[in-house]
């Protein structure tokens, strides 16, 4: 990723990153979604709610984009409509809350916005951000299913000078060109915290396996890289003896799990690329007779029910992943339409849930 500009707060809880061309406000207030076991729908916007924070690195800022590097003219966002892709069922809390942050920050700003959600099928993503763009919308924030496969979509917006925000995943293309900024975590460096609480939870010895998110993204890609260089680099006597894919979705997770415990019998940790995966080989260590902790798990995410299987004994640890794009994005929209400069990678700062935090810290979970 690339270095982004430092941060200052103000008595608003507003974080504000700047370079030496960049300033962008963050709005910290933010949406949770309701537990995705209990049934509710809806969301609710709580004070103790972690928005997104910034991250800081050291060594100067990253590259920025300005609309007139981009192509078009200025605008009020007031008057604008914004398009929202949503890449995947809400089925996942991840998504539940993401989705939710963006609907409600448009609400609290008076903006219009039109949305859509491609249901995990990538060419109805693309087709449902061609519709966007032909109902008129100024704007666009997606969540890309997919990292390639973008070029009819950023060849439809170049032509109307149509600016596009990217969050959670990257697309393969240019930025402040193709598309004016990505916001996401850093995950090369999730996997590689995931890697640290992987070999604290094993004490670095034994056969562990890796439920691999989707393919044909760089999320999957880049908390595989993460957690297997870092395997590599400090516990040499872990080995990773299995890989699938679980494609981020519980039931999946599931049923690899299933076939890992019959190969596998000896496996002695498991790394989920995100929660839903995770509580998926939780429900099959139970099904196989497991008892809490005779498998240590280590999953990505955040979500209320990952954490409470810290409590439970069920995890070792969560690495957050912060959905809550809804302020930042539309911060960004704001300042770019105004003609000032945003950075090409914006990069949020995620927490991590452990055994010392998990049950003070479940109710900050979405």
């Amino acid at each position: 990723m690339k270095p982004i500009a430092p941060l200052r707060r103000t008595r608003a809880r507003t974080l504000i990153a700047t370079g030496l061309v960049t300033s962008l406000a963050l709005l910290t207030a933010c949406t949770k979604s309701e537990d995705s076991d209990a049934g509710k729908g809806g969301s609710s916007a709580r004070a103790s709610d972690p928005g997104q924070v910034v991250a800081s690195p050291s060594g100067g800022s990253g590259p920025t984009c300005t609309i007139g590097a981009y192509g078009g003219g200025k605008l009020d966002l007031k008057s604008a409509t914004v398009g929202f892709s949503q890449s995947e069922k809400e089925a996942n809390p991840f998504r539940i809350a993401e989705t939710a942050s963006i609907k409600a920050e448009a609400a609290k700003r008076g903006v219009k916005l039109l949305t859509a959600n491609a249901q995990s099928q990538f060419s109805k993503q693309i087709s449902d951000v061609q519709d966007l763009i032909a109902k008129g919308a100024d704007l666009l924030v997606v969540a890309p299913l997919n990292s390639d496969g973008w070029e009819p979509v950023l060849r439809t917006a170049a032509a109307k000078h149509i600016p596009i925000v990217t969050v959670d995943r990257k697309i393969n293309a240019t930025a402040c060109k193709d598309y004016v900024s990505f916001i996401g975590s850093d995950f090369v460096r999730q996997g590689e915290r995931a890697a640290d609480s992987m070999i604290e939870a094993t004490g670095g010895k034994g056969e562990i396996a890796i439920l691999l998110g989707a393919a044909g993204n760089n999320v999957t890609t880049e908390r595989t890289k993460g957690f297997e260089d870092r395997i590599k680099q400090k516990a040499p006597g872990l080995k990773v003896v299995f890989r699938q894919t679980g494609d981020f979705a519980r039931e999946k997770g599931q049923s690899v799990t299933e076939n890992l415990i019959q190969s596998k019998p000896g496996i002695k940790g498991i790394y989920a690329e995100n929660d839903e995966m995770g509580l998926g080989a939780v429900n099959a260590l139970k099904g196989a007779g497991k008892k809490p902790g005779d498998v240590k798990i280590v999953t990505i995410d955040g979500t209320r029910n990952a954490v409470r299987g810290i409590v439970d004994g069920w995890i070792s640890g969560v690495i957050e992943s912060n959905p809550r794009f809804g302020p930042l994005a539309f911060q960004t929209l704001d300042a770019f339409t105004r003609g000032e400069p945003v950075s090409e990678d914006i990069v949020i700062q995620d927490s991590a849930y452990t055994k010392a935090n998990a049950a003070a810290d479940v109710d900050k979970a979405y």
